[in-house]
């Protein structure tokens, strides 16, 4: 019997593993030039101009263009280190090679124009629109607009309209815009020069420009400081007609002109067409009108429909308030800020000292800051005197106020008895505004008057009101007082920062020190090295890097 023949497959060949496809590289995450501007803003403002410009030169993702160098120049970095960034923008070192070094264009040098016009460095500004002129770079409406600007605001309205004239002459490169026009418009209406303005807007409809609710807020405002309130109403009834309707900017100027005028016709008009819209009123702006409506006898219920989240906002609860003779001193006090007769206000709030009767505090803010804006001080502190008596919190900017206008007199011993006062009361002035006192002490040359102050509050004795004073030693040439300031500063356990050390070194080197101050710039480095490695900073440390790094005295 034949066994059968067994047939066999061929066998069949391994299957090797397929490769395993290697995971993809996460993308990089993309970077925005928001991001990368604000990295800029950040160095600027946190360091000195010799450690911000190779923090500058070695940041990755900063390109060198006109639309990163305006947009870092539009976030108002401190004046010195943004035109050193400015010129920085334009060296052969901001490029990869001398040929690729950026040109600026009338974008970056209006934004800088801007600053300096800003910042009131007027002389500056003329000459930086020479230099852009002498580039080649022509000017266009924007940045004749800012220099014819802020050429007004300084007091030259001739040189404003010579600016304005030669904008006018370049038609074939530069036409003027709605915001030139409106510009120009107010600046004449602000010089009394109501003529010309009206010719200039006559001018621009005559253009085919149609105005905005910008331009009709400006004439608005002219007459309504002329006394011409029906005249306004038919502006807003035109400008409704042709399409533009109030903005609430518009509106709070109104009422607010109606209300110093006692025009409350007028503002009733002005408030029913706030109701129909929506539109509320600014704090300030919403007790001046109810104030002029209980002036004259009127009801104020509709100032209270059209704001009814201010209708009890601000007003103080106390039982002296509700008293008959109160609503009268009150009322006559408001009267008498209203017609600026401080030597009334003062004899008056003398008499109210005596009876020992509390006024609110807001009225009393407003009497010191409007009193400081009239050159009167003595009215101010008559009523800072009463409110501490009386126990009224007033408002921080009212004790500003009130400090700013006797250090610009030179009554420096006044100044230190103001504050000495204040705190006695318990008021708290804050390390920042102790910190200024003394830096304005010590430019004046009185650090006997700030090292008081800065005994006066221990609680603030903190990092920025220690260099605030070490300044001051340093600028009337007392250089071991500042030595030994910062040596009990360091034993006190509060730590410098790279402003403390700005302050230090530059002494130093104003007093011919030379040998210490490189000590202190040695440490200043080893600071700064430790310092990239944490992830927080204190406020103080960030304050006092912004007030005194990069000032000299």
């Amino acid at each position: 019997m034949l066994r059968r023949q067994r047939h066999f497959l061929p066998a069949k060949p391994r299957r090797r593993p397929k490769p395993q496809p290697k995971p993809a590289a996460k993308p990089s995450a993309p970077t925005y030039t928001r991001d990368v501007v604000r990295r800029v803003t950040n160095i600027l403002r946190d360091h000195p101009w010799s450690a911000a410009r190779p923090l500058l030169l070695s940041l990755p993702d900063l390109v060198w263009d006109s639309h990163v160098v305006a947009r870092v120049l539009k976030t108002h970095p401190p004046l010195q280190k943004a035109f050193l960034f400015f010129r920085l923008a334009a060296s052969p070192a901001a490029g990869p090679t001398p040929r690729a070094a950026f040109r600026h264009d009338r974008y970056t040098y209006t934004s800088m124009l801007h600053l300096l016009g800003e910042a009131g460095r007027v002389p500056a500004m003329l000459r930086l629109l020479a230099e852009m002129l002498r580039a080649g770079v022509d000017p266009d409406a924007a940045t004749f607009t800012t220099v014819m600007h802020w050429l007004a605001r300084a007091g030259d309205v001739d040189a404003a309209m010579r600016v304005w004239e030669e904008m006018r002459s370049r038609r074939g490169k530069c036409r003027p815009t709605l915001v030139s026009y409106t510009a120009c418009v107010k600046i004449l209406f602000d010089a009394g020069r109501a003529a010309e303005g009206r010719r200039v807007f006559e001018e621009m409809v005559a253009e085919g420009l149609r105005p905005s609710c910008t331009t009709y807020t400006v004439l608005i405002e002219h007459l309504a400081d002329a006394g011409k309130f029906q005249a306004t109403l038919q502006i807003m009834s035109d400008m409704q007609d042709a399409g533009v309707e109030p903005d609430k900017p518009l509106c709070n100027i109104l009422v607010k002109k109606c209300a110093s005028a006692g025009e409350t016709s007028v503002m009733t008009f002005i408030l029913q067409h706030m109701k129909e819209k929506g539109i509320v009123l600014r704090r300030p702006v919403f007790l001046e009108a109810l104030e002029a409506l209980k002036a004259s006898g009127e009801s104020p219920n509709l100032l209270w429909e059209v704001n009814p989240h201010l209708a009890s906002e601000g007003m103080e609860y106390d039982p002296t308030f509700s008293h008959l003779s109160y609503n009268t001193d009150r009322s006559t006090i408001i009267y008498l800020l209203a017609s600026r007769n401080w030597s009334a206000i003062e004899q008056m709030v003398n008499e109210l000292t005596t009876r020992n009767v509390k006024f609110e505090s807001h009225i009393l803010s407003d009497i010191i800051q409007a009193s400081c804006a009239n050159c009167r001080p003595s009215c101010g502190l008559t009523v800072l005197y009463y409110g501490l008596r009386v126990g009224s919190e007033l408002d921080r900017s009212a004790y500003s106020c009130l400090l700013g206008q006797y250090i610009r007199n030179g009554s420096f011993d006044l100044v230190s008895k103001i504050v000495e006062r204040l705190i006695k009361c318990g008021c708290n002035l804050g390390a920042y505004l102790l910190s200024v006192l003394i830096l304005r002490l010590g430019s004046a040359g009185h650090s006997s008057y700030a090292a008081h102050i800065f005994g006066l509050s221990p609680a603030d004795q903190n990092v920025i009101t220690y260099t605030a004073l070490m300044n001051a030693y340093f600028q009337a040439g007392e250089v071991d007082k500042a030595l030994e300031l910062f040596s009990q500063m360091i034993t006190n356990e509060i730590s410098a920062s790279a402003g403390t050390y700005e302050v230090l070194i530059y002494g130093l080197q104003k007093a011919g020190r030379k040998q210490d101050s490189d000590r202190y710039r040695r440490e200043r480095m080893e600071m700064q090295w430790h310092r990239q490695y944490r992830d927080k900073h204190s406020p103080e440390d960030s304050l006092c890097d912004h007030l005194f790094c990069g000032f000299h005295g």
